[in-house]
């Protein structure tokens, strides 16, 4: 019977990492994957993959929202030329991670594990034993309960789709439903023949209500139509396509039916019962320094009942093997703080979020001071025709930001200013003075305009 120091399982970017951290102390590392395509998520189906129709689907956006104020002729797309430069780099990815794993000194094995109790796996009817096991199994699309799901496809079958049908449903009101009923509206698909619907009375619940309802104003006059309190009763298949059918009785006829109702955690297989590890339908119980319910044993990423984010399961990992290396050296564990992590959903404009939103501080009965503003006038907005620009950032009465919600063509940098912020504990009045000599005019310079309600 083979022993390893630890046995990572999942092959995903929170997976690599914990397996590069201990390797690179020197620990005998083993690590699992029940695929045949190494890599995870991330990297073939998810954040990178999806990037390469986001970066084209964002220029068509930019010029339409610039005709008749500088742009005279659309661009022309071709959905399978993206596609296959998405392949050209996903269809490196398995055997890259393969080998970089074992040139650091990983041992790579491919099967599923399974535990049989808390120190040993068994994979290929092998038993494995280790000191300790790091779950990085990741998430899959969840399951929908109604008749003729089957007619469905994922997300994952989106980004292999040779041709873009002209008519699209996508169930659900989350990340994957708006990301890519934005791709469909800006690649291919007729305007006003993309739904998204959505069981609750309101979609990306997660998000800043009101820099949500921007988002459903932009989408909507892109064509995409959302509805919210939809009950499906089936699918059926139909000469010209698949017919939605809405208890509402004003059923939907569309080419092509995506689940984009979010993921679920991976972790089915594991028969986490025999290691006496606690889990739930969101995910694997984990504590701040991402150990389970049993003391030898940790998960990471999406599998874990954490939040569903690339660099956040990279940074559960770092903690994770921190923490692992920590007990042996009898150093101090390593904890994780998710307070300060942005999460951007990729449309046109991006819709982005940063520490409490205002209903949580309501909920929490938090006193706070915000600055806010919607349909944003200002020249960088109006020199790209971007009429949905808003933002609203929430301070305390210390003037630390307690949340900083975004509706923007560059989300990611004015999030990435506000989360350092709000990690060094730099009150507002300074962020503004350390703004103004920001490179003018950018949406980054525009933070002086943001902040000086507080300043003033």
């Amino acid at each position: 019977m083979k022993k390893f120091d630890v046995i990572v399982i999942g092959t995903g970017t929170a997976g690599q990492t914990a397996a590069f951290d201990l390797a690179a102390e020197g620990y005998n590392i083993a690590i699992i994957e029940s695929s045949s395509t190494s890599g995870g998520v991330c990297a073939l189906r998810g954040c990178q993959a999806k990037k390469w129709f986001y970066e084209v689907s964002e220029i068509v956006a930019r010029c339409n929202h610039l005709q008749d104020i500088g742009i005279t002729t659309l661009p022309r797309v071709d959905w399978q030329q993206i596609l296959i430069e998405k392949n050209k780099f996903t269809s490196e990815v398995p055997e890259n991670t393969i080998k970089n794993l074992r040139g650091n000194g990983v041992t790579f094995i491919e099967g599923q594990a399974t535990f049989i109790d808390k120190f040993t796996v068994s994979v290929n009817n092998c038993n494995l034993k280790a000191s300790s096991f790091i779950v990085a199994t990741g998430a899959k699309p969840m399951a929908l309960p109604f008749e003729g799901n089957e007619y469905m496809i994922t997300s994952d079958e989106f980004l292999e789709l040779k041709t873009l049908p002209e008519r699209v449903a996508f169930i659900g009101g989350g990340f994957i439903s708006f990301e890519f009923a934005h791709f469909a509206a800006r690649l291919g698909c007729l305007k006003g023949e993309i739904y998204v619907l959505e069981a609750n009375d309101k979609v990306l619940s997660p998000f800043d209500q009101d820099m949500v309802q921007q988002l459903v104003g932009a989408s909507e006059t892109e064509g995409i139509n959302i509805q919210t309190n939809v009950y499906i009763v089936s699918i059926k298949k139909c000469r010209t396509g698949y017919t939605v059918v809405l208890e509402s009785g004003l059923d939907l006829e569309v080419d092509l039916v995506v689940n984009g109702a979010g993921r679920a955690p991976n972790i089915d297989s594991l028969n986490l019962q025999a290691a006496e590890v606690d889990f739930s339908r969101r995910g694997i119980t984990v504590d701040q320094h991402m150990k389970t319910s049993t003391d030898n044993i940790f998960a990471v990423g999406d599998c874990a009942e954490s939040l569903q984010l690339a660099r956040v399961a990279d940074m559960e990992a770092h903690v994770a093997a921190r923490t692992i290396i920590a007990a042996k050296d009898g150093g101090v564990s390593a904890s994780i703080d998710y307070s300060a992590t942005p999460a951007v959903l990729f449309t046109y404009p991006q819709l982005g979020s940063l520490g409490k939103t205002e209903e949580q501080l309501k909920e929490e009965n938090i006193k706070y001071w915000k600055s806010y503003d919607t349909h944003l006038s200002w020249p960088t907005y109006r020199r790209v025709g971007l009429k949905y620009a808003a933002y609203k950032i929430m301070v305390d009465k210390d003037d630390l930001i307690l949340g900083a919600h975004f509706i923007s063509d560059n989300t990611t940098g004015l999030l990435n200013t506000f989360k350092q912020a709000m990690i060094d504990k730099v009150p507002v009045t300074r962020l503004y003075e350390n703004n103004i000599m920001s490179p003018y005019p950018s949406r980054e310079s525009d933070i002086v305009y943001m902040l000086s309600p507080f300043v003033e």
